[in-house]
């Protein structure tokens, strides 16, 4: 099984830079890493090239321009540009438990999506990070909240039953699945731009083609880099979209992966 590390960013070099570094601590890598630049400046090229001069994993950063939050359009061409079996998707400013990669891979699933948990770092303490460049957090961690979501078992992840719909603890910035699952539903709707709703939709499109959802639960760990909240003004017009999505049990949508997919 091939795997692609997923990585979405716009314009945070600074903490891009410590998602990679903690890519490098990972106790099983993925077999390449694709970055979905949804337009990002200079600054953020820099610290790709200065990252691949370290890894021997194969890097893609992929990138389009910047009008305007799109991230589900850069997410489906980033996916396009690859033909790995399974992708793990996170955010470019949740930085990577040793593990995270390997138990990703260890619960992988045929015809399952799996979500993990998102610890957050306090407001306070994000300077410090940057500036002590620190990627490694305990349970007892000063600059973490949401603790137990830190607690590290992996085997009672085992106990943790698939499901058919969408939980309300499913965070877009820790989710893996197959590529075949998400080919099958043409992507992520591009019809959705500006903030919200375009990762809950995609799972939830993906339930109602068959695939079940199962929480990675103690382990699959990131820390979630605080910033301000992005601007909602659109999120009225994503609810709309999603609700019709699960209202009318909606599968494949027409704006979608397919347009970047070379014809086979």
């Amino acid at each position: 099984m091939k795997t692609a590390l997923l990585i979405s960013t716009y314009n945070w070099p600074e903490a891009l830079e410590l998602v990679l570094k903690s890519i490098l601590l990972q106790t099983k890598l993925p077999d390449e890493i694709i970055i979905a630049d949804d337009g990002s400046n200079e600054n953020t090229k820099f610290i790709v090239n200065e990252f691949e001069q370290k890894s021997d994993i194969p890097i893609y950063h992929i990138w389009q321009e910047d009008i305007g939050f799109r991230k589900s359009k850069i997410l489906n061409k980033a996916i396009a540009q690859t033909s790995t079996d399974y992708i793990i998707q996170i955010d470019g400013d949740c930085i990577l438990q040793e593990n995270f990669i390997k138990n990703h891979l260890n619960e992988a699933q045929k015809g399952v999506y799996l979500y993990g948990s998102r610890v957050n770092i306090l407001p306070d303490f994000v300077p410090d990070i940057f500036s002590n460049k620190k990627i490694i957090f305990s349970f007892f961690s000063k600059e973490i909240k949401n603790r137990t979501r830190n607690l590290y078992f992996p085997f009672l992840s085992k106990f943790y039953k698939k499901h058919t719909c969408i939980s309300k603890n499913f965070r877009g910035c820790n989710v893996s699945y197959w590529r075949k699952d998400f080919i099958a539903i043409n992507g992520y709707n591009e019809d959705f731009e500006g903030w919200g709703r375009e990762d809950s939709d995609l799972v939830i499109r993906m339930g109602n083609n068959g695939v079940r959802a199962k929480r990675l639960r103690y382990a699959g760990i990131l820390f979630h880099i605080y910033h301000k909240v992005n601007s909602k003004e659109k999120l009225a017009l994503n609810n709309k979209i999603q609700d019709e999505t699960v209202s009318q049990k909606i599968i494949g949508i027409s704006n979608g992966v397919n347009k970047y997919l070379n014809p086979i």
